[in-house]
């Protein structure tokens, strides 16, 4: 049974619209509020083939307002001017031997693992353990390295992660409901402009299908896209 809380939300939305993003977060803005600060996500439904490795969607964006999170950094470095240089930055664990046994053992206290290149020989082999998780250090996500000190304060300044799933489906934090609506219409419109520029070269037809924006428990906003329709 839906919430009362929910109830009043769908009041306020019409199901059948689609908004432009403008409007539709300020719709979101009006939704009754939860007692914790709720986490506002873009959700994707993509016209790609997830099986087929020429059509995978994946990137990082920056967002212009940070996502409001807290975010646990690790960085894989050997002891030298990479590991220093990821302490400086405020990466909260740094290390290699020690962490990978970690790792190995079943830690994953981190919402992002970094590494150097150097380290990945030794990294890779945590594909089957931190591969499931969405943890694993990345060439194409700006994660695998050496000027880990950049690759740090971006992570933690905001920059955010998209990947398509299995059912051909993406979902993207852009930030919290404490933002304002210009904060969150700015970060919502960079990650769409991102997920655009993402289209693989072999999509045919029509890319995105849907966007729809959302608290974490809110119901959806559909959101037009027609204004993204001539990114490439």
């Amino acid at each position: 049974m839906p919430s009362k809380r929910y109830k009043k939300a769908l009041e306020v939305v019409d199901a059948k619209k689609v908004y432009p993003l403008k409007a539709a977060v300020e719709v979101l803005a009006r939704f009754p509020k939860a007692k914790f600060n709720e986490t506002v996500d873009l959700a994707f439904r993509l016209g790609v083939d997830p099986k087929q490795s020429d059509q995978m969607v994946r990137g990082t964006v920056p967002l212009p307002h940070g996502s409001g999170k807290t975010v646990k950094v690790l960085v894989f470095a050997k002891s030298g001017p990479s590991a220093d240089a990821a302490k400086a930055a405020g990466a909260e664990f740094v290390g290699f031997d020690d962490l990978i046994k970690k790792c190995n053992e079943g830690w994953a206290d981190f919402d992002v693992a970094i590494a150097t290149p150097e380290a990945m020989s030794e990294v890779r082999k945590l594909g089957k353990v931190l591969g499931p998780r969405g943890l694993m250090p990345n060439p194409k996500t700006g994660t695998v390295t050496d000027d880990t000190a950049k690759a740090v304060k971006e992570v933690k300044a905001g920059r955010v992660e998209f990947k398509i799933d299995k059912a051909g489906n993406i979902h993207v934090p852009v930030g919290k409901v404490s933002f304002n609506a210009a904060q969150l219409e700015q970060n919502a419109r960079a990650v769409i402009e991102a997920v655009a520029k993402a289209r693989p070269h072999t999509a045919k037809g029509e890319y995105i299908h849907s966007c729809t924006i959302s608290a974490t428990m809110s119901p959806p906003v559909r959101v037009d896209i027609k204004e993204f329709a001539s990114i490439r």
